[in-house]
C-alpha cells in the first residue's frame, strides 16, 4: 500500500511540474532530497551500531530481561499477547525508555530490534500483528518525559526547560489516545485482525 502512495505522490509531482513548466525544479528537488536521504542514512549508521551494541551487552548481561520484568505489569496490560519472558518486552522497554528521555534517533535502533523480536512471535510474517501496530502507535505518539533534543535546540532561550510541562501533558494525552484507539480498532475489527 505504501508503495502505491509513494508512486502516486511522485506521479503527481511530475505531472504538476510538467504542467506548470517547472519540471526542472522537480528534478533538482528529487536529486537534492536523495542526497539528504543518503546523508541521514549514513549518519544513523554510527548511532545504530552503538545502540545495537549496547543492547547486545545489556541482553547478554541480563539487564534487558530484568528491565522487562520491572515494567512487566504495565506492558502486559498493553501487550497481553507477548509472553512474559520474551526478549521483545525488554527491547520495547529500552526503546520506550530512550523515547521518554527524548533521545530521538537513538531510539530508532532499539525500535528496530523490538520489531525484529516481535516478528519472531508473528505467525503470519508478511502481516503486522496487533502488538506491532500498538508498538508503532506508541512510538508515533512520541512518548517523551524529558525532551533532551528539544532542550538542546533551545539552549539559547531564556528558559530552555520551560517546555517540560507542556511536553509531558502533550505526550501523555497523545499516547493515551493512541493506545485507546489502537485497542478499539483491534477489538472491533475481524477475528485474527492484523494490519498488512
Amino acid at each position: 500500500m505504501i508503495n502505491w502512495i509513494w508512486l502516486g505522490m511522485i506521479a503527481i509531482a511530475v505531472i504538476v511540474g510538467g504542467a506548470s513548466g517547472r519540471i526542472e525544479e522537480v528534478s533538482k528537488a528529487a536529486f537534492s532530497s536523495a542526497k539528504v536521504a543518503v546523508e541521514i542514512a549514513i549518519g544513523l549508521v554510527g548511532v545504530m551500531a552503538m545502540w545495537l551494541g549496547v543492547m547486545k551487552v545489556a541482553e547478554e548481561a541480563g539487564i534487558v530481561r530484568w528491565l522487562g520484568r520491572a515494567v512487566r505489569p504495565a506492558l502486559s496490560r498493553v501487550f497481553p499477547e507477548i509472553p512474559r519472558d520474551h526478549p521483545a518486552l525488554g527491547s520495547m522497554t529500552a526503546n520506550i525508555a530512550a523515547n521518554m528521555l527524548g533521545l530521538g534517533n537513538s531510539a530508532t535502533p532499539l525500535g528496530l530490534k523490538a520489531m525484529q523480536d516481535l516478528q519472531e512471535l508473528n505467525q503470519d510474517k508478511p502481516t503486522a500483528t496487533n502488538a506491532m501496530v500498538t508498538f508503532i502507535v506508541i512510538n508515533a505518539t512520541s512518548v517523551t518525559v524529558i525532551p533532551a533534543t528539544i532542550i538542546a535546540l533551545r539552549k539559547d532561550a531564556a528558559n530552555p526547560t520551560s517546555i517540560l510541562l507542556p511536553s509531558l501533558i502533550a505526550t501523555a494525552v497523545s499516547t493515551a489516545v493512541g493506545i485507546i484507539i489502537s485497542k478499539l480498532m483491534q477489538r472491533y475489527s475481524k477475528p485474527g485482525n492484523t494490519a498488512s
